[in-house]
């Protein structure tokens, strides 16, 4: 039996890596539907209320490399196509939550504000953060610390304080594992602060 190895070291430069990983994305990883991120509300298989979260925004991934908005980077930059497609810095999440967040980076809010009954999201648009719900603070500093350590790319160092806090106080469970490995075997490596 023959197994189909994405991998985004071998990004195509015309922008379409990323495009090409959606689908293997969803297959792979959610075939039955799963949590979203931010809320961590069931959806079902093809859900059009949801769509991928890059955790590390890719904002910031066009800004390091500065190669333009991310349709001039996808054009321009192999390096951009290889990091938008790494499926480590991706997460199922409800698209107006998606939206909300932007590239607003992850603190700490003082108080309890979530966006909406039920969902323990939280976004300060005067200081430009958000807060996810503490029970994915670990998947979402160690997406955030694989990004930083394999592509080179700046986290700030009282964020990285802040997310290596998070690590240590949600810890990986038994489901970050096994979708580690299933994007090991699809894309060829593993996030080591999972293993």
């Amino acid at each position: 039996m023959f197994a189909l190895i994405f991998c985004p070291l071998a990004a195509l430069a015309d922008g379409r890596a990323y495009l090409d990983t959606i689908p293997v994305f969803w297959r792979t990883l959610y075939p039955d539907g799963g949590s979203g991120l931010y809320c961590g509300t069931r959806f079902a298989a093809f859900d059009r209320d949801y769509n991928i979260e890059h955790v590390y925004p890719m904002s910031w991934v066009g800004k390091a490399l500065r190669c333009g908005d991310r349709d001039a980077c996808r054009r321009t930059s192999r390096r951009f196509n290889e990091i938008e497609s790494d499926m480590h810095n991706m997460y199922p999440a409800r698209k107006d939550i998606n939206r909300m967040r932007g590239s607003y980076p992850f603190r700490e809010i003082r108080g309890e504000q979530h966006i909406e009954r039920g969902c323990d999201f939280e976004i300060d648009h005067r200081a430009h953060v958000v807060e996810p719900r503490p029970e994915v603070r670990g998947n979402i500093a160690r997406a955030m610390l694989y990004m930083a350590d394999r592509y080179g790319l700046q986290i700030y160092e009282k964020q990285r304080r802040m997310l290596l806090e998070w690590h240590r106080d949600d810890p990986v469970d038994d489901a970050e594992r096994r979708r580690n490995e299933q994007i090991s075997a699809v894309q060829g490596n593993a996030n080591p602060w999972i293993e």
